[in-house]
């Protein structure tokens, strides 16, 4: 019992020690991005399932895989915490995935672009390659004064930063001359 109640302790006090550094670094990237010039990859928010069902078509939503009630939440936490913290939105790109634009809609930060460059290539959709580069002009190219967000897919963001995101989560990027540097990454709660 006592190598229990130790054991127990050790693990909320590394809670307790861990918690703040995640909050700090959360809150140093809410603070560059009050600043402007970044650029927002977020992936859409949570919309159940892998991929698109067969018989997917680009302009019906009703043929995609969609954002559940938990996704649309999370959608407009997002766009909530954007407000509520004063962060500038100078442009909104979406893919032209359903769930990817009900996202951008959802968060009301803005008119949303439907771009290609951002859409999908999952099980061959679309032309990796292609779609990569040119998202990764687009992001080393801006320097806007507010800042720029891209609603895409998880393979994209993957393809381009070598990692993964969860539903609704974002990496902060900053463009450099030919590229871009991560900033952090920011995940808002539904609930």
């Amino acid at each position: 019992m006592r190598t229990l109640s130790h054991f127990t302790l050790t693990l909320l006090l590394s809670v307790l020690v861990i918690l703040p550094i995640s909050a700090q670094a959360n809150e140093a990237t809410w603070q560059a991005l009050k600043e402007g010039g970044l650029v927002i990859l977020m992936r859409h928010s949570l919309a159940p399932g892998i991929g698109d069902p067969p018989g997917f078509v680009l302009e019906q939503c009703e043929t995609q895989r969609n954002l559940s009630a938990s996704g649309r939440a999370q959608a407009q936490a997002v766009g909530r915490a954007f407000r509520a913290r004063n962060i500038p939105i100078a442009a909104v790109y979406s893919s032209r995935w359903c769930r990817a634009l009900d996202t951008a809609d959802l968060m009301a930060l803005g008119p949303v672009e439907p771009t290609p460059w951002l859409d999908s290539f999952f099980r061959g959709q679309g032309d990796q390659g292609l779609i990569t580069q040119t998202a990764q002009e687009q992001i080393a190219a801006w320097q806007g004064a507010g800042n720029l967000l891209l609603i895409t897919h998880q393979v994209n963001i993957t393809a381009l930063i070598g990692g993964g995101v969860g539903s609704g989560e974002m990496i902060v990027l900053r463009p450099t001359v030919d590229s871009f540097q991560v900033v952090g990454r920011l995940s808002v709660s539904g609930q």
